[in-house]
């Protein structure tokens, strides 16, 4: 699927303050990669191929996609199977990616049923490797189980993401907004969120939002 990206950011309806009004940028969605994937990849795979399967779980139904681009691994998970997938990561003995480095939301409004991307960086400090799972959920039900209680680190980060972009993570102990106000409304982060914003006081001198402070033609 390729789409394209109009403006420095794809946002519409609101003004264009990044000087990029007329940036057209094609967006090339990568297809699944095959065998062999390269380097330590295929030993990923195949070691949580195995393991998954001692537990009851096929390979194909837990991850719907396998995609090495620009010398990263990507499992896309289906939020169903995140847990034990990331468990079975954390826990074998031939795997053992010990840290979660957080999850980072992303917004593709034009991947319909699937606009909401959250993406967890794993490491793992005992074989030295670095991989990434990535799950994808719609807008009309952004629900993705919380991996807090297997990487107690992705607390903050799931509250951010939730902030930013928000996506409800099940399970988590206090999912509240963490940057912006409680009452604040809408997800800033979402590209179909305004560029416009609110004014800003600093020691009485107002800053006016982004689409007020100059114009393009």
């Amino acid at each position: 699927m390729t789409a394209d990206r109009r403006g420095m950011f794809g946002v519409h309806g609101s003004g264009d303050t990044s000087g990029y009004g007329r940036l057209v940028v094609p967006v090339l969605a990568q297809g699944s990669s095959a065998r062999p994937f390269g380097g330590y990849f295929d030993a990923v795979a195949d070691d949580l191929e195995g393991s998954l399967h001692s537990a009851g779980v096929e390979f194909d139904d837990a991850i719907e996609a396998v995609i090495v681009f620009r010398g990263e691994f990507t499992l896309h998970v289906r939020r169903e199977h995140l847990l034990r997938v990331a468990t079975t990561l954390r826990n074998q003995p031939e795997l053992r990616f010990e840290m979660c480095l957080g999850v980072n939301g992303v917004h593709y409004p034009q991947n319909e049923g699937r606009e909401l991307h959250a993406s967890y960086p794993l490491l793992s400090i005992t074989h030295n490797r670095r991989i990434r799972l990535e799950v994808s959920v719609p807008e009309s039900d952004p629900h993705i189980p919380s991996l807090v209680g297997i990487y107690p680190t992705n607390d903050w980060h799931e509250r951010e993401t939730y902030d930013f972009f928000g996506i409800q993570f099940d399970g988590h102990p206090s999912l509240t907004r963490i940057q912006m106000p409680d009452d604040w409304v809408g997800h800033p982060q979402r590209k179909d969120y305004p560029l416009g914003g609110i004014p800003v006081e600093y020691k009485g001198a107002s800053i006016p939002p982004p689409d007020r402070r100059r114009e393009y033609n």
